[in-house]
């Protein structure tokens, strides 16, 4: 099969860099006629472009461009306890074509996303024992390789009234399975997690696959859907960020999930349940192809056929104001089992509150609340301890020393400042005990900021 990505000095690639530094050269230059930049009731930080951008939104062209940003600073334990902080962050480089505006295709759409991450992480040295790494991340927008990827870019048809929704092209499983917000700082609480605890198979957002998705609405509020994604581990792979063919490909991972959005008392909520299957062959953390410690035994790890795992989640708003149904408290709770013989983690469970508007001079001020607890598969422990004992290492001091893991615990408390409609800050506290699982890593005490804005 071809090789279909795209080098840097490539025609292709050349003109969708000069097209998104032409958009934010044309938004700098017109931004000062426009209702002006950096007014706060705006939602872009450049303004309206002298009204372009609405017009240009009108006729089915909307453009994107935003930046995320996360400050992370040990305050206090983890492996390393040198009080220093780290900075990552991503920007963003999107456009969305409305097809029933611009070629007059009924319910047909198009994305197109870029995003490129850069930065440090303060979990991977100073928080967690760097010889087994951690599980969650003080800084969520770390990872999948610091590098420029393209992250969506597909297209989306509706049929039957709207209630039929097939899309197809290049996404991460995130976006419609196992979907959950960002505001948190902590990966536990920040996204799909599903793709936290099996990310070998499951790619989070910025990753890309080929993919296909197909959702059927069985009532307005009830919606059942199918997913089949492209498993290919090369597509994490930071020179791929703008691979575009199949070659390195091991299988399918075929989610489904039934997603109900009810109103109890007008106030929102979601349900989801779903289910994952990989056809891909996996390998067993512990066992050879005998049943023994593989460890021990010096043979292979067995390899097994498949791979799977369940999720549950839920989001509720469960109060508000009379002036203002957007205020009030929503609860949240999310859990995740997977499979015993191939994965490292075998269960995670988290849960929350977020209160929107808590004061009235602060309306769209929002507080939030979570913990989590990330538990390791008892055979992935068991194997760690058959390595040390085959390498007669059981000092935890020892370089050679491989950790076994066991529970780790998070807790997070942030307040999400809305300075301007295109500007939120979010300082936070985090606090996590045994990071990686790892008990003799000291409790660790994070303070963050994040920082979301929308050119």
């Amino acid at each position: 099969m071809p090789d279909l990505r795209l080098p840097k000095d490539s025609a292709v690639f050349k003109t969708t860099v000069s097209l998104l530094t032409g958009l934010g050269a044309f938004s700098l230059a017109t931004c000062t006629q426009a209702a002006p930049a950096f007014d706060s009731d705006s939602p872009w930080m450049l303004g309206d472009w002298n009204g372009t951008r609405s017009d240009l939104s009108a006729k089915g062209y909307d453009f994107k461009i935003d930046y995320t940003g996360e400050m992370g600073s040990n305050l206090q334990g983890g492996y390393d306890q040198d009080h220093t902080a780290r900075y990552s962050d991503q920007f963003g480089f999107g456009t969305h074509l409305d097809l029933q505006k611009i070629l007059g295709w009924d319910d047909a759409e198009f994305q197109l996303t870029i995003t490129k991450r850069s930065g440090n992480n303060i979990s991977n040295d100073r928080i967690n024992d760097p010889r087994v790494g951690g599980f969650t991340s003080a800084q969520e927008v770390w990872g999948r390789g610091q590098t420029t990827r393209l992250t969506q870019m597909w297209y989306q048809q509706k049929f039957l009234d709207q209630t039929l929704d097939i899309k197809v092209g290049r996404f991460g499983e995130g976006e419609d399975f196992n979907s959950f917000p960002c505001d948190f700082q902590n990966l536990a609480f920040c996204g799909s997690q599903v793709g936290n605890w099996v990310g070998d198979i499951w790619y989070n957002w910025p990753v890309s696959q080929w993919a296909m998705r197909v959702k059927y609405h069985l009532t307005p509020e009830l919606y059942a859907q199918v997913g089949a994604y492209e498993q290919n581990p090369s597509n994490l792979d930071r020179d791929n960020g703008f691979k575009l063919s199949g070659s390195g490909t091991q299988g399918a991972i075929l989610p489904v999930e039934l997603v109900w959005t009810p109103k109890f008392n007008g106030l929102p909520g979601e349900y989801r349940a779903g289910y994952y299957y990989s056809n891909a062959d996996a390998t067993d953390v512990y066992k050879d192809s005998n049943g023994q410690p593989a460890a021990l035994s010096g043979e292979a790890y067995r390899s097994a056929s498949s791979k799977h795992g369940v999720w549950l989640g839920l989001q509720q708003q469960v109060t508000s104001i009379a002036s203002d149904h957007s205020r009030g408290l929503s609860l949240f709770a999310n859990g995740t089992m997977h499979d015993k013989k191939t994965n490292a983690i075998d269960n995670y469970v988290q849960a929350g509150l977020v209160y929107k508007g808590l004061f009235d001079a602060r309306a769209r001020d929002d507080i939030g609340f979570a913990m989590a607890r990330v538990h390791v598969n008892p055979a992935y422990r068991k194997n760690a301890e058959a390595r040390n004992q085959a390498n007669a290492v059981f000092d935890y001091d020892n370089p050679a020393y491989l950790p076994p893991q066991d529970t780790e615990y998070s807790a997070e408390l942030y307040y999400g400042v809305h300075v301007t409609n295109w500007l939120t800050v979010r300082p936070n506290l985090q606090y996590i005990r045994h990071p990686g699982g790892v008990n003799e890593v000291d409790d660790a005490l994070i303070g963050g900021i994040k920082i979301q804005s929308s050119f």
